[in-house]
């Protein structure tokens, strides 16, 4: 129910507005002064003030000034002493609207129901920014995240350029989006681009912008990315699949703080910080003429690696419980307890895509198990090997699967046979090149040697 306070050291006054909005269906509390008043709002839910402005003890004006610092909760202020200054006076002060006594009921009813409205609009809003800008927090207790947190703290109220290296899904956009939030640059925009996904002949266009008629397409004057992020940060994620020709221009933009429209003659003037981010190693890519390397020395005053999710296991636990609760709640359903023997079962997966697919299999297995996630449906549903044994549509797809599981007498005879017959695809699918195989599934090479050994895999004749 609705709630309104009522401040105010007349007796009939407060007797009467109480009798008003209590017919209107809203409960009513009132007081007699403001220090009172001003005690319920800190511990009571409030959704609207009726408040007088001349009082004994604290005066109305007061009031509402103190309220500013305890919560959002709409003020309508009245006095039998209006004039204009007071008025505006408090409006000044955040006051909702301002009302004569003696009070016109019509008026009095219209004005607290508006005011009401913008109350919780002003909730809403605040609601659907928070979920909008929020930056998500960087999950894990292990060793390397603890290392990439420090530094990022120490980092980012500085100007320094950082260049975060790591595996595709691993994370490292959400280390770019905390080095912004941590700046003095956080209320600037923070600009983002893909380097990979923009063709080579449009990259340039895309940073630095282009004049009309610059070239057959370009109708009217674009304003590139640079521009966009002027005061603030611009994120060049993939940066190691930029063309050399943008490469030179951004090596120009970082030195001398200017640029050049595609098309254009004019230097414009730019102050941007710019965080920039791989999944490739930059110097093999200097080596083979990819990438330029003073660009290199000027991008890594800073140089960030954010590990792999399968170098970091013992994060898995608090990730997938994380994700678990964010998703159960975007569903509007009870969060779903992860077992013990699932979450070992999560960490002793190949997690190829990193902390983005673990994410999507967390979905997965929320959509399909019960209420509970058990080791078993981290065996149906969640290993990418046998995926398919879950999805298959056949008539007798239970006894199937029944005949199918049989075999195995514990989950790590399972987990065996699943990454046995896994790796040999792969092995069977690259020619079996050790080397590009072990790079496909994203473990060491002296790893995937150790695993042909386990299981004694050899290549077919």
């Amino acid at each position: 129910m609705t709630t309104i306070l009522i401040i105010d050291d007349e007796r009939p006054i407060r007797s009467s507005l109480r009798d008003i909005l209590e017919y209107e269906d809203y409960k009513v509390l009132d007081v007699d002064n403001g220090f009172d008043g001003l005690d319920i709002l800190k511990k009571e839910k409030i959704d609207l003030v009726l408040c007088d402005i001349k009082m004994n003890k604290m005066d109305g004006m007061e009031v509402l000034t103190e309220a500013q610092n305890i919560s959002d909760t709409p003020f309508i202020m009245i006095s039998g002493h209006g004039t204009i200054e007071t008025a505006v006076e408090a409006a000044r002060k955040g006051a909702f609207d301002f009302l004569e006594k003696p009070l016109d009921l019509n008026r009095l009813l219209i004005t607290v129901r508006n005011a009401l409205e913008k109350g919780v609009l002003v909730k809403e809003t605040k609601v659907l920014k928070k979920k909008v800008s929020k930056t998500k927090e960087i999950l894990g207790e292990s060793p390397t995240i603890s290392i990439i947190k420090e530094t990022i703290d120490r980092v980012a109220p500085t100007e320094a350029r950082v260049l975060i290296t790591g595996e595709n899904g691993s994370g490292k956009e959400l280390v770019a989006h905390w080095l912004h939030e941590k700046s003095a640059r956080a209320s600037s925009p923070l600009i983002e681009v893909n380097c990979a996904a923009i063709p080579s002949e449009l990259i340039e266009s895309e940073l630095f912008g282009h004049e009309k008629g610059s070239f057959t397409s370009a109708v009217k004057q674009r304003i590139g990315k640079f521009e966009q992020a002027n005061g603030g940060t611009l994120f060049l994620d993939e940066i190691g699949d930029m063309s050399l020709s943008a490469q030179a221009k951004v090596l120009r933009a970082l030195q001398e703080n200017k640029i050049t429209r595609v098309g254009g003659e004019k230097e414009i003037d730019v102050n941007v910080r710019v965080i920039a981010a791989t999944n490739k190693d930059l110097l093999k890519e200097i080596e083979n003429g990819n990438f330029r390397m003073d660009l290199y020395h000027r991008l890594s005053v800073i140089l960030i690696h954010v590990p792999s999710l399968q170098q970091r296991t013992v994060d898995i636990p608090i990730i997938a419980s994380s994700f678990c609760e964010e998703i159960c709640g975007g569903y509007n359903t009870p969060t779903k307890e992860i077992t013990e023997g699932a979450m070992q079962a999560l960490q002793e997966l190949p997690w190829t895509g990193n902390i983005r697919e673990l994410r999507n299999m967390i979905e997965r297995l929320i959509i399909l198990s019960d209420k509970k996630i058990t080791e078993k449906e981290v065996a149906l549903y969640a290993n990418p090997s046998n995926n398919h044994i879950a999805v298959v549509e056949s008539p007798n797809r239970k006894t199937d699967q029944t005949l199918h599981f049989d075999k195995f007498e514990s989950f790590q005879d399972f987990k065996d046979y699943a990454e046995k017959e896994f790796i040999n695809f792969k092995l069977d699918k690259n020619g079996w090149n050790v080397s590009k195989t072990a790079d496909d599934i994203g473990i060491q090479r002296s790893h995937l040697y150790h695993k042909i050994e386990k299981f004694g895999l050899k290549r077919a004749d």
